[in-house]
């Protein structure tokens, strides 16, 4: 089968991806194997190209947001059939036993591994997925639309509910890429007012149309203090100039698995709690519970295609913000 196969950490315009002939690999007990449709593109997928996240393994092949058909099933792997399409998260396995799993919080598991960093991910033609950690995706998505909902759409749901923010209350997004973009249609969904923080005209111009009440750089003023907070680029100093956009008692939930280091913060920021927190992987009942609301129709990613042989340049677009939504590599059909 053909693949994207990483060489070694380095920016994508160094074309540290290298398309491949690899053996197509063959689903152990528990598992299935998908003949991978699409798969998107995320910034996370760019910090383990660059090596800010190192792989956990040699020749390692990326993407965690996967839609494939079920071609293969595993001894014991229940709950999928021949043909059927399943979707792929980052999440690949937990061990299911620590506190954390026991809790409802296996996003937490010391133990969990990762889609695209310690297993090999959907930049293939073919991959293996656990079948307890692969989903049943609406039927009325295509493969091409649904691959960002599986990443980029289901962290920026879990970032939402760890802001706080409530129907009809004013909410910040600062910057505007694959996970905003779905975010802000699940906000507007909640009522909420939506302000659009980011550099680029292009993405402001996009919020606006979506349905976000104002959209400005990130050192202006929005037409009033924000109850909550999500910050989409990896920049500490983004996630400083989030907290100080807050009203008191608000929170700014940093949706980043990699950022640059917080410049130091004034404690007048801080004070009558207001609130700093990380957005840490995901759950499956945050897939479930996204994907459900993606089933009613309300939210689409837009999706810019890239064929397969052209991850380096998609991961490249994707740094340089260089289109409005989602990449997503068209693997077949």
């Amino acid at each position: 089968m053909k693949a994207m196969v990483l060489r070694w950490p380095g920016p994508p315009e160094c074309l540290p991806l290298e398309l491949r002939d690899v053996p197509e690999p063959r689903p152990g007990p528990g598992e299935i194997r998908l003949r991978v449709l699409a798969c998107g593109v995320c910034r996370t997928d760019l910090h383990i190209v660059e090596g800010d996240l190192p792989p956990a393994k040699a020749s390692l092949i990326p993407g965690h947001q996967v839609v494939g058909e079920v071609d293969a099933l595993g001894q014991g792997a229940e709950g999928f059939r021949i043909g059927e399409t399943a979707g792929v998260t980052w999440l690949h396995s937990t061990d299911g036993r620590c506190g954390y799993c026991r809790d409802g919080l296996e996003n937490l598991c010391e133990n969990a591994r990762f889609t695209g960093l310690h297993a090999d991910g959907g930049y293939a033609e073919s991959m293996i997925v656990r079948a307890a950690f692969a989903f049943r995706l609406p039927e009325r998505l295509p493969p091409m639309e649904a691959a960002p909902l599986l990443c980029a759409g289901v962290i920026g749901y879990r970032s939402l509910k760890v802001s706080g923010i409530k129907p009809g209350q004013a909410l910040g997004l600062f910057g505007f890429g694959a996970s905003a973009h779905l975010a802000l249609q699940v906000a507007l969904g909640w009522d909420c007012r939506v302000y659009a923080f980011t550099r680029e005209e292009s993405h402001r111009r996009q919020a606006l149309a979506m349905g976000a009440a104002w959209a400005g750089g990130i050192d202006e003023e929005p037409p009033e203090p924000l109850h909550a907070a999500v910050t989409f680029a990896p920049s500490g100093r983004v996630a400083v100039a989030a907290l100080s956009r807050l009203r008191r008692g608000g929170t700014v939930a940093i949706n980043a698995v990699h950022m640059d280091p917080l410049p130091m913060v004034p404690y007048p920021l801080l004070y009558h709690e207001r609130g700093l927190r990380s957005v840490a992987n995901l759950t499956r009942r945050d897939v479930i519970e996204f994907l459900d609301l993606a089933a009613r129709g309300t939210i689409r990613a837009q999706v810019n295609p890239f064929p397969l042989a052209g991850a380096n340049g998609a991961l490249a677009a994707l740094k340089a913000s260089a289109f409005p939504g989602a990449a997503v590599l068209r693997v077949q059909g």
